[in-house]
């Protein structure tokens, strides 16, 4: 912890030293971490990587972002690490809590992401807005314990504003989730808007949008 406490206070060039030296931390030359708490067991972040100020990332057991993805400001990330000794999960001996952000995706703000599960975010993609949830552990009411299930965001997607996403659940790629929307299934059709509570196929999307064939991550 203090250890934690020292390198949080010092310039990121010698700090990114520290974190791959003492914590076994990957972090390119090309990466940077802003004025976070950010504390996964593993910590991977690939050539021009970005992770903002007042972010908290803890109790998972690894993050992984792609060459030139991104996490905002005032994020929330944990989960439950598989070193624990709680007897939570003990049914899911291959459960992986994980966050993997693919190359050129952005997380934008005040996101929560439950990472008690793997949560999977493809190349090319946008968690956009305010207030969106990730959720993927529940109470099993039918086996009377905490369970839980990894999300899968694909490539070239867009989630919208303050959704809610429930673990086992899939948004397919080149698609976009509305606003206040709750995904809670697997969903498997590419080019589709989906929204409502919960989720369903709302319309096609044209497959001329700029979105889906960019090749830059951030959206000017």
């Amino acid at each position: 912890m203090i250890l934690k406490l020292l390198t949080f206070f010092f310039p990121w060039f010698l700090r990114r030293r520290l974190l791959n030296k003492f914590f076994g931390y990957k972090i390119n030359a090309n990466a940077k971490i802003g004025m976070s708490w950010i504390f996964p067991k593993d910590l991977i972040m690939e050539s021009g990587s970005r992770i903002g100020h007042f972010n908290i990332a803890i109790h998972l057991d690894c993050i992984k972002m792609g060459m030139n993805s991104k996490i905002g400001r005032s994020n929330w990330i944990t989960g439950f690490p598989t070193s624990t000794k709680s007897k939570h999960f003990t049914h899911q001996p291959q459960r992986k809590p994980i966050l993997v952000v693919g190359a050129y995706s952005a997380i934008t703000k005040n996101h929560h992401f439950d990472c008690t599960n793997t949560i999977t975010i493809g190349e090319f993609s946008t968690i956009a807005g305010y207030s969106s949830q990730f959720l993927t552990h529940s109470i099993d009411v039918f086996e009377n314990r905490q369970s839980s299930a990894p999300i899968i965001i694909g490539d070239y997607t867009f989630v919208s504003t303050n959704v809610v996403v429930l673990g086992g659940s899939s948004l397919p790629s080149y698609s976009v989730l509305g606003a206040k929307a709750l995904l809670n299934k697997v969903f498997k059709k590419d080019w589709t808007l989906y929204g409502g509570v919960p989720a369903k196929a709302i319309q096609d999307i044209d497959k001329s949008a700029k979105y889906f064939s960019r090749t830059n991550g951030f959206v000017y």
